[in-house]
């Protein structure tokens, strides 16, 4: 596997190499670059994934996430910055990148985030998602100021968070890993989603749910189990 790493801390790059390695079970290429000129130059080497930090010389924020994503839109890119700013992780999300992992997470989350990315889907801070549910519970506003209560629509907090796990594409495994519910007990709540919005499959509770305002981001490829 080929990775492609933006960022201008040398002593992170570091840290991040032995974290990478632990990707696939092959010897792993890593491609770093300090600065986004840099990084422009070697993606044209086409590597699988792309981690970028917003913050290094030359680079426009959600603007060299858009260069990225019109030159070379089949590579993921996610985002791995210190920032931790709800209104930059949705515009990071909503300018086509494939996950946003915030450096103080683990090595865990930010293997599990690449691994999800590369699968096509989409992974979003587990802090963001309950940001978005706490905002729900209280009549949540959504990206278009349209005021949203979720329990007209017969679902409750809970499922609410699994909605919006679900919206990132995680699987029922991965949800149940994120928010520390049995996996059956998962399946118990996608069911009710399902029965709720009239739907029969996750990509269709995904799409109704962000056309109702339940949810809202980036698209996102939802797994099948």
């Amino acid at each position: 596997m080929r990775i492609l790493l933006i960022d201008h801390h040398e002593l992170f790059r570091e840290g991040l190499r032995c974290i990478l390695h632990k990707l696939s079970d092959e010897p792993n290429e890593i491609l770093e670059a300090a600065d986004f000129d840099k990084g422009l130059t070697l993606a044209a080497l086409q590597p699988d994934i792309i981690l970028l930090e917003l913050n290094v010389p030359h680079c426009d924020g959600v603007l060299s996430i858009q260069a990225l994503r019109e030159r070379y839109p089949q590579i993921p890119v996610v985002v791995v910055s210190s920032e931790e700013d709800d209104r930059v992780i949705s515009k990071v999300l909503g300018n086509g990148a494939s996950g946003f992992v915030c450096k103080s997470a683990s090595a865990t989350i930010l293997l599990g985030a690449l691994r999800l990315a590369l699968q096509g889907s989409v992974y979003v801070p587990t802090q963001f998602l309950l940001h978005a549910v706490r905002a729900a519970e209280n009549n949540n506003i959504g990206k278009d100021g349209r005021c949203v209560d979720f329990k007209e629509y017969g679902l409750t907090a809970r499922q609410m968070h699994v909605l919006a796990h679900l919206s990132a594409g995680l699987s029922n495994r991965e949800i149940s890993a994120n928010i520390g519910l049995a996996e059956g007990t998962v399946k118990v709540h996608v069911a009710a989603i399902f029965q709720a919005l009239r739907v029969s499959t996750r990509a269709e509770a995904v799409r109704v749910a962000k056309q109702l305002g339940l949810v809202w981001g980036q698209d996102s490829q939802a797994q099948t189990s």
